[in-house]
This record gives C-alpha cells, sequence and structure tokens, in this order.
C-alpha cells in the first residue's frame, strides 16, 4: 500500500514539473509510461473491425492522442490520466479511421436506413420496438434482419463515439464517454455534469435491458463480445447484434434532441 502511495506521488510530482516547464525528457519519460495504453484502446476498438483494419494502425493513430493527452491534461483536475488519456486516445484512433473512409458505401447506406427506421418506429411507439416490428418496417425477414445487423456491426462501434460539443471551451462528449457504472445510469446522481452528457445517460437508462447491459459490460466493465456471451448465455454474435441495436436506438433517441439543442 504504502509503495503504490510513493509511486502515486511520485507521479504527480512529474505532472506538475512537465505542467511548470514542459521539459521533453520528462514528456518522454510519460510518453514510455503510458504506451501500453495505446495498445490497450487498441485492442478494444479492433474487436468487431472488418480485416482491412490493421491492429498496427490503430495503434499509430492512438499514439497521436496519447501525445494530445499528455499536452493537454492538467493534475489540478482531479481526474486520472488514465482515464483522461483513454478518451484522447480512442478519439484520436476515430478520427482517423472517419479521415480514410474505411466503411463501404452499400453498408453505410444500409446503417442510415436501419436507424432513420428505428428512430421512426420507437418515436411513434413510444418505446423500444421489437426486432420483429423494425424487420416488419423494413419489409424485411427476421432472419435477414439479423444478418444485416451482423454486416454492419462494426460500424456501430465508430456511431458510438461521435462527439457532441459541450460549447465550454469546445469541450467533447461522446456517447462512449456517458456509459459508466450501473449505478451511474440514473440522471439524477450526475446533475453536477454538463446538460448534453445528462441527456446521453438519459437515453441509455431507457434502453431495453440486455442491451444497456451488454454497454456497460462491454464499456465499463471491458469484457470482451465472447464473455459478455457467457455471462448472458448467448451467442457471440447475438451480442454483437444486441450492441449494435443498442446504438441505433441511442443514435435515434440523440437525433432529435441534438437537433433541438444546437
Amino acid at each position: 500500500m504504502g509503495e503504490n502511495l510513493l509511486a502515486e506521488k511520485k507521479e504527480e510530482l512529474l505532472w506538475r514539473e512537465y505542467r511548470k516547464n514542459r521539459d521533453p525528457h520528462i514528456r518522454d519519460t510519460l510518453v514510455r509510461q503510458y504506451a501500453p495504453l495505446v495498445k490497450y484502446v487498441a485492442g478494444k476498438v479492433a474487436v468487431g473491425m472488418p480485416h482491412n483494419v490493421e491492429f498496427d494502425d490503430l495503434v499509430g493513430y492512438g499514439v497521436f492522442g496519447l501525445f494530445d493527452a499528455i499536452e493537454k491534461f492538467d493534475p489540478n483536475k482531479h481526474v486520472k490520466f488514465k482515464t483522461y488519456a483513454v478518451t484522447r486516445i480512442r478519439g484520436a484512433i476515430f478520427d482517423e479511421l472517419r479521415s480514410i473512409d474505411w466503411v463501404p458505401r452499400s453498408v453505410r447506406q444500409k446503417t442510415r436506413e436501419i436507424e432513420e427506421t428505428v428512430r421512426r418506429l420507437e418515436a411513434s411507439l413510444g418505446r423500444a420496438a421489437s426486432d420483429q416490428e423494425i424487420a416488419d418496417s423494413l419489409d424485411i425477414s427476421i432472419k435477414e434482419f439479423e444478418k444485416t445487423m451482423l454486416k454492419i456491426s462494426g460500424t456501430s462501434i465508430l456511431s458510438l463515439n461521435d462527439v457532441w460539443y459541450t460549447g465550454e471551451d469546445n469541450d467533447k462528449v461522446s456517447i462512449a464517454d456517458s456509459i459508466e457504472s450501473p449505478h451511474s445510469l440514473n440522471p439524477d446522481v450526475i446533475v453536477e455534469k454538463d446538460e448534453i452528457k445528462r441527456v446521453i445517460v438519459q437515453a441509455i437508462h431507457e434502453l431495453p435491458e440486455k442491451e444497456k447491459t451488454v454497454l456497460v459490460l462491454y464499456y465499463y466493465e471491458d469484457l470482451t463480445l465472447k464473455e459478455i456471451g457467457q455471462v448472458l448465455d448467448v451467442t457471440e454474435s447475438r451480442v454483437s447484434q444486441l450492441h449494435t441495436k443498442a446504438i441505433m436506438r441511442l443514435r435515434g433517441k440523440l437525433t432529435n434532441i441534438k437537433k433541438g439543442i444546437m
């Protein structure tokens, strides 16, 4: 316990020193110390990505996020650097993926079509739509709907990292950053946070229970899709479908709210 405390103090001093004089030697020390974080985040992002997205490329994109995190981190804000850096690294990876436009156009069109259908359907029903109701609205069989959901699963992870600007120093909030401990899903608990984040958490709170569980286990508990399948006693591909549906519902709910805020 004493060793941990000592290491924390030492790290705190290192950050304060770097904030003061921007010594490149200290920066290099910090980069080396936190480099494993980049691989960790890249590994999480790689799950569900098509084969043409290379793990090493994701690591390369993430390094820029680590540099950015080191430059902008403020130890006075009482946030752990690891927590702050993971968000920046993930953001850098997704920014780069967007810029290289890796999603085939046909997949993107299909994603938009389903997303719009879910949004319209749930707005008129006033509740979460079932798979059968979504399939009927799309005029396809339930089997075809499930196959399509698997095909577009890679894009849902990217969608989850779409950002909203809070307006405060152009600060960003993504849906992924708002998925927290199951105990934090009640929006009343987070009134001190900005309005946009509160709205996102409210939308997560309203998801069907299984979909909400998948999001929390994947983004907060850090389980793989396979491990989540074991917890829920369903196949990995079913978990992937649940994840994709959850994201589509969230984006559908938030589209109207977002328009109202802008």
